[in-house]
């Protein structure tokens, strides 16, 4: 018992020493970013990670600033005219807002939340992300929105600063050369950062640095509140906490998934919540769960809370010895990492099946990208839903008037109940019925968690109608989980068009055309055979040994 606790630990150890040296440049970055400065943005990571990992859920979860929160921040900044202390009573409020959140049961919603809304949202970040870091890297001040960023990047192109343009192009060609493998050993962000920061003090580059870093604890700073900037800013904070909370739990979603865990949502956001109102109180920038950091801990060996104590410690230790170092980093060095942030945030999956994806889907993710880079965050999410929900109600209906349903047959409902007893559920059938689309896909994911025994699964969707870009995702998830579990799977799809979708994004190919059958009972004998060759080379075996 005792070696399973001290495995456990060190997983958590070593989850712990990688997130944090995946956090340490991001926070750096995003900090300046926002507008509050690098030191603002380390000390948030340290006291939100500390404070949810003990209040919130179980799993090693590490948090802090990330690049939707500063886009918001930095819009809240530019937006009351940089006056800190109205920004403070905004993020103030928003972890508030967290906690009432978290005693309700809204959270849950997240899950109902269309793939394309995501994809437009998170594309259109990283295309901010990298638009707003155009002018540091060149060697000038960060705009505050993607207008004013790209209208001042062409004029400042005729007095371009070398010095400043060199290092980013370096950090820029550190961060994206290195191999994906090695990436998950060290960081290319940390490398690029070291790297850069040592060849320009070495050669006395002429660029603007972060020279200030304060390594001091973070004093109380009380808001200074009244009722009317309370209810003038409560628009800003509503905005605020909906994109931390929204975050907070899709990367929820994703360590649940890594870890084969189900955590609970309100316990997660009321840590959150706290930990950004003593951010708030702090000076210190709030933030959400983090998914690159948090995967980075997961995939090291971490799995329980413990990560998210150890973390702050170890971020404390840097800030404190590296202060010095830290000092002499140059703005367009962090413009570079931001700016490999950025791409990194593009849905790079989505873009490859896009020519595949129904028009309804794209029509959601242009609306959604477009608002985000150009309007507003939350305007966007709110209008994407909108829209994905009218454009299914749409599909639904019209789909109503031309699909005629047959009765099922009974000799086959008869065959499959047969099927389970003779052969104690190790072969399985499902019936995908009804429309498999965003709102139906996350509740299937979860049905298929726990198929305990079963050696083949048969999945028969027999509906003519195309998958969306969510279900999609969902069943390829499915399949993956499935697969994790020695389960084999068998497709039966009756649909050329179907099948053809299938095809276009290698779900056939992942499962191998042996396993595509056009009828349930081809699939079902099929699975038979496979399970009485199994049991006939196991007794083999057996007879061999003795």
């Amino acid at each position: 018992m005792l070696k399973k606790y001290l495995k456990i630990f060190a997983g958590d150890c070593l989850g712990s020493l990688n997130a944090s040296i995946v956090a340490l440049p991001q926070a750096l970055a995003f900090g300046v970013a926002t507008g509050f400065g690098a030191g603002a943005g380390v000390w948030g990571a340290i006291i939100l990670t500390f404070i949810s990992g003990i209040l919130g859920c179980k799993i090693p979860l590490v948090s802090g600033i990330t690049g939707p929160v500063t886009i918001v921040v930095a819009s809240i900044m530019a937006a009351l005219n940089a006056n800190v202390s109205s920004v403070i009573l905004v993020m103030f409020m928003a972890g508030i807002l967290q906690v009432i959140l978290s005693l309700t049961s809204l959270p849950a919603i997240v899950k109902y939340v269309p793939y394309p809304v995501i994809s437009g949202f998170m594309n259109g970040v990283g295309i901010i992300i990298i638009l707003m870091q155009l002018n540091p890297l060149i060697g000038f001040p960060v705009m505050s929105n993607t207008i004013t960023s790209i209208s001042a990047f062409f004029k400042n192109l005729s007095s371009i600063n070398t010095d400043a343009l060199f290092i980013g192009a370096l950090t820029l060609l550190i961060v994206f050369a290195i191999p994906k493998k090695f990436n998950k050993i060290i960081p290319g962000q940390a490398i690029a950062l070291l790297v850069c920061t040592f060849v320009s003090i070495k050669t006395g580059l002429n660029v603007e640095r972060i020279s200030e870093i304060s390594i001091s604890f973070p004093a109380l700073t009380l808001p200074k509140a009244n009722l009317h900037d309370v209810i003038t800013y409560f628009h800003y904070a509503v905005t605020l906490a909906i994109v931390l909370s929204s975050e907070s739990l899709l990367t929820v979603l994703v360590a649940d998934s890594l870890l084969k865990t189900k955590t609970s949502s309100k316990s997660m956001l009321l840590g959150q919540g706290v930990g950004n109102m003593v951010c708030a109180l702090s000076g210190s920038v709030p933030g959400s769960a983090a998914t690159m950091r948090t995967v980075a801990a997961i995939n090291s060996g971490s799995s329980t809370r413990i990560t998210a104590m150890i973390c702050p410690v170890i971020l404390l230790f840097l800030l404190f010895k590296l202060s010095g170092f830290v000092a002499q980093i140059p703005l367009a060095v962090l413009a570079g990492i931001l700016i490999k942030i950025g791409y990194d945030i593009i849905d790079v999956k989505l873009l490859k099946v896009i020519k595949f994806a129904p028009k309804d889907d794209l029509y959601v993710l242009a609306v959604v990208f477009l608002l985000t880079v150009f309007y507003n965050l939350i305007v966007a999410v709110g209008a994407g839903i909108t829209c994905a929900a009218l454009l299914y109600a749409k599909r639904t209906a019209d789909s109503a008037k031309l699909v005629q349903k047959t009765v099922y047959d009974k000799d086959i409902a008869k065959l499959e109940k047969i099927l389970e007893k003779d052969y104690k559920h190790k072969i399985r059938v499902v019936h995908i019925d009804g429309q498999f689309f965003f709102g139906s896909a996350t509740q299937l994911v979860s049905q298929f968690e726990e198929i305990l025994g079963t050696k083949f699964l048969i999945l028969d969707y027999s509906s003519p109608n195309l998958l969306d870009i969510s279900a999609i995702f969902a069943l390829e998830d499915i399949i993956i989980r499935l697969q994790a579990q020695k389960i084999k799977i068998v497709l039966v799809l009756e649909h050329d068009s179907v099948k053809e979708q299938f095809e276009n994004h290698g779900i056939i190919a992942q499962l191998g055309e042996e396993n595509l059958f056009k009828t349930e009972m081809e699939a079902i004998e099929f699975a038979k055979n496979c399970l009485k060759n199994k049991v006939k080379k196991h007794h083999h075996f057996f007879n061999l040994r003795k």
